[in-house]
């Protein structure tokens, strides 16, 4: 493959694995996403994560 067309075929690549990975994560809010979060440092948390968390996973 001539190293021109090499990288913006990686780049696909890598980009289609992506989001192939995106699609198995569970909806925010259910019980598989609230068990997923629990077992996630609390450092790696965004501001959004944590709201979420609290309104889907505490205050039911």
């Amino acid at each position: 493959m001539p190293k021109s067309l090499a990288t913006p075929v990686l780049a696909a690549l890598f980009a289609g694995g992506l989001l192939l990975l995106q699609g198995c994560s569970p909806e925010v809010g259910t019980e598989a996403w609230c068990k997923q979060m629990e077992g996630k440092p609390k450092g790696d948390w965004s501001v959004n994560d944590a709201g979420d968390f609290a309104k889907s996973c505490i205050l039911k």
